[in-house]
C-alpha cells in the first residue's frame, strides 16, 4: 500500500485562509479601512460629509500626496527618503525668494516656480549619485541631503520668514476651479502623472523590478545606477512640486515650513499598503493611504479628539499598517 503524505494533504480551511486569500486581504485591506473610516466618522458626526469639509480634506492632502506620490517611487526600489523636508524647504525657498516678496526685489514670476521644481529635483538626482556611486546606505545618504537643504533654506532666508507675495502663485492656494482649490487639482495631476510613469513606463517598470530583487535586476539588464538615480531626481521633482504648494497655501517660507512633512508622507504611503521591503504596492495605494491619514486627522478634530492623543493615535496607525503589510511567510530575517 501507499503511505499518504499527510504533509501535502489540502486542509478544509485553505480556501479561506490560504496565501492567495491572504495576499488579497493584505490589497484590499486599505480600502476597506477607508471605507469604514468615513462611515464611522459620518455616523459619529454628520457634518464630516459637508461639502465644505470635503473641500477641507481634499486641500489638506494636496501637499501630502503630491510628497507621498514621490517617495512612493523610492520606497518601491527597497529604499527610503528622508530628504522630504529639506527638499520641500529648498523649493519653498527659492519660490519665495524668486517671486515677489518682501525681502528682496526680484519678481520673476513663473520662472521662480520652474527654478524651484528644478533644485528640488537635481538634489534628488545629486542624493541619487552620492548613494550610488559611494555605496551610501539611502538612510544615511538622504538624512544628510535632509539637513543639507534645510541648512541652506535658513541661511538664504536670513533665519525670518520671508512673505510671497506673487498674485499669480499665491493663487495656486486661493483660486477655485469647480469649488475646488487650483493646489487640489495640481495635487491630482501629479497622481496622474506617478500613475502614467509607474504603470506605463520603462522606468516604473525598473523600479518595481529592483525592489522585488536586485540581483535579478541586474541579470535581466537594468541598470541600477541609473535606475535608482532617476528615481530619486524623480521623487526630488515631485518634492519640489510640493514646496511650491506649501509656498502658495501659507504664503511663505520660514524655517519650519517642512516641519512634520517626512513623517505625514511616510504614514500615508506606509498606510495605503506599500512594503517597506519594496516591490509590492504603489502610488494608487498610496493615494488611499493619504486619504486615510487625513480623514482620520479631520475626523479627529471633529470629534474633539485631544491633539497628544491624535498623536498616539497616528502612531498606532503607522505601527498597525507595518504588520499588515509584511508577508511573514516570506520574511525570514527582521532587522
Amino acid at each position: 500500500m501507499t503511505k499518504l503524505d499527510n504533509t501535502r494533504m489540502p486542509r478544509a480551511q485553505d480556501g479561506l485562509f490560504g496565501g492567495l486569500n491572504r495576499a488579497r486581504l493584505r490589497r484590499w485591506a486599505p480600502a476597506l479601512v477607508l471605507v469604514l473610516l468615513c462611515a464611522l466618522i459620518t455616523l459619529a458626526n454628520p457634518n464630516f460629509i459637508e461639502p465644505r469639509n470635503l473641500i477641507r480634506i481634499a486641500n489638506s492632502a494636496a501637499v501630502p500626496l503630491t510628497l507621498a506620490m514621490g517617495l512612493t517611487f523610492i520606497i518601491l526600489m527597497g529604499s527610503i527618503d528622508l530628504s522630504v523636508e529639506g527638499s520641500l524647504s529648498i523649493a519653498a525657498m527659492v519660490t519665495v525668494l524668486l517671486a515677489t516678496n518682501d525681502a528682496n526685489a526680484n519678481s520673476y514670476g513663473w520662472l521662480a516656480v520652474v527654478a524651484a521644481i528644478a533644485a528640488s529635483t537635481a538634489m534628488g538626482a545629486f542624493t541619487g549619485t552620492i548613494q550610488t556611486f559611494l555605496r551610501i546606505p539611502s538612510f544615511m545618504a538622504t538624512l544628510g541631503i535632509w539637513f543639507i537643504g534645510l541648512g541652506i533654506s535658513v541661511y538664504m532666508l536670513g533665519g525670518s520668514a520671508v512673505r510671497l507675495m506673487d498674485p499669480a502663485i499665491r493663487d495656486l492656494a486661493l483660486a477655485r476651479f469647480l469649488g475646488f482649490p487650483l493646489s487640489v487639482w495640481i495635487a491630482l495631476a501629479a497622481f496622474l502623472l506617478a500613475c502614467g510613469i509607474q504603470y506605463y513606463s520603462r522606468l516604473g517598470r525598473h523600479i518595481l523590478a529592483i525592489g522585488g530583487g536586485e540581483e535579478v535586476a541586474e541579470l535581466s539588464g537594468i541598470n541600477l545606477r541609473r535606475v535608482r538615480i532617476m528615481a530619486f531626481a524623480l521623487a526630488g521633482f515631485f518634492f519640489g512640486v510640493a514646496g511650491v504648494l506649501a509656498a502658495a497655501q501659507l504664503g511663505r517660507s520660514d524655517a519650519v515650513i517642512a516641519d512634520g512633512r517626512l513623517f505625514a508622507a511616510v504614514t500615508a504611503v506606509v498606510v495605503g499598503g506599500t512594503a517597506l521591503t519594496g516591490g509590492e504596492g504603489g502610488v494608487v495605494n498610496t493615494l488611499i493611504g493619504v486619504l486615510i491619514v487625513t480623514i482620520l486627522g479631520n475626523g479627529m478634530i471633529l470629534l474633539g479628539v485631544s491633539p497628544y492623543v491624535q498623536q498616539s493615535v497616528q502612531g498606532l496607525l503607522i505601527i498597525a499598517a507595518v504588520a499588515l503589510s509584511l508577508d511573514r511567510l516570506r520574511l525570514q530575517i527582521v532587522k
